[in-house]
């Protein structure tokens, strides 16, 4: 496919909220409305946070999740797709996957699922049956991490119907820009605040920092969850003043935020290729995370910060050391993990990913039945 201009693509998302494949949802409609596409989007919520700002792209969005049934919202797919015929229906999340892989082949259509994280968990969080649809649905299966292809085949999904369709962020906005008259080194982690992110690793590092390198060592912890509260209570009981570890919360711009910080910490038991870490990066912050997923996908080890093996705190404190006594050493690592996201996963490589996508989905279109 040489261009996107005039081709159509109807999504299917579950969710407008505010998370990573959201908003690569909205980078890809943005890419496709540059490019002289019509996309248009269903979806399973409303009124949710990128809701509005996928409206302003000039990109149609229709609410199809008053049916709680799935039978029923597989219905209102259909009428929606009859009415409004795309090129290709594609879905933004894995458990949306059996919607748009039963619709396009009813009604003839190309059709491009999505598998994010390692594959597995979204897999094991739809359940056997849940897992095993919603990998096989559709024709196509776009996939952001190597990892999850790699676990796609195991499962048996064929590699010609795999796709890599890595994130991207925005450099323009997540750029590097912090004072360095601070004199505080401040850490930084990002995301929904449950068991598997591991943020009680990243409290304790911060603690014990401190304690043993008696320098100004301070926290940053961005999100919000279920486990807010314990967090907190933890951070008590270790004896950390809010001045050393800061809780912020959901935070709708994060570039600034990012740009305060020294170095991303990345403490997660398994990951797909990170947003945060995409934008943490581009911001010019070396990364310490342990090497799970995707992640060594993103960060080279020794060149953009340092990987080491998971639940490891020892090795996650030893590598936090070195780039705090060496701010040398923590500046070049910054310079070139910001280089790495511009020349691999900048915003504007996304249109030429998408049309190989595409054509890849568009040569695979099932037969018609209705």
């Amino acid at each position: 496919m040489e261009t996107l201009s005039q081709l159509k693509v109807c999504f299917l998302a579950g969710t407008l909220g505010q998370g990573g494949a959201e908003r690569q949802l909205f980078y890809i409609l943005q890419a496709l409305r540059q490019g002289g596409a019509a996309p248009r989007l269903l979806c399973l919520d409303q009124n949710e946070f990128w809701e509005q700002p996928i409206k302003e792209l000039g990109v149609p969005i229709t609410w199809i999740g008053r049916a709680k049934s799935k039978v029923g919202r597989l219905f209102r797919v259909l009428r929606e797709l009859r009415q409004n015929r795309p090129s290709v229906v594609q879905s933004q999340h894995f458990y949306t996957n059996g919607y748009v892989g039963a619709a396009a082949r009813l009604l003839g259509l190309s059709s491009v699922g999505a598998l994010r994280s390692n594959g597995r968990m979204e897999s094991q969080d739809c359940g056997r049956a849940g897992g095993w649809l919603n990998l096989r649905a559709p024709r196509v299966l776009a996939a952001n991490s190597q990892t999850a292809i790699r676990y796609a085949v195991d499962q048996g999904v064929p590699a010609a119907r795999l796709f890599v369709l890595p994130n991207v962020v925005d450099t323009g906005q997540f750029s590097p820009a912090r004072c360095p008259s601070d004199p505080a080194i401040r850490l930084i982690s990002v995301g929904r605040l449950i068991h598997s992110k591991r943020f009680d690793r990243f409290i304790s590092l911060v603690a014990h920092l401190r304690q043993e390198l008696h320098l100004e060592i301070t926290g940053t912890l961005v999100g919000a969850g279920p486990l807010t509260g314990s967090l907190r209570a933890q951070a008590e009981r270790l004896g950390l003043p809010a001045s050393a570890l800061e809780f912020r919360g959901p935070i709708a711009e994060m570039a600034p935020v990012y740009q305060e910080a020294d170095i991303f910490v990345l403490t997660s038991e398994y990951e797909g290729t990170p947003n945060v870490l995409l934008e943490a990066m581009a911001c010019g912050l070396p990364v310490v995370a342990d090497n799970v997923g995707g992640v060594p996908e993103l960060v080279r080890h020794g060149q953009d910060g340092f990987l080491v093996e998971p639940n490891n705190d020892e090795g996650l404190g030893a590598a936090l050391t070195r780039l705090i006594c060496d701010p040398q050493l923590r500046r070049a690592m910054g310079r070139k993990a910001r280089a790495r996201i511009e020349a691999n996963f900048s915003l504007e490589r996304l249109p030429a990913i998408l049309r190989r996508l595409y054509d890849v989905a568009l040569k695979d279109r099932p037969s018609r039945r209705d």
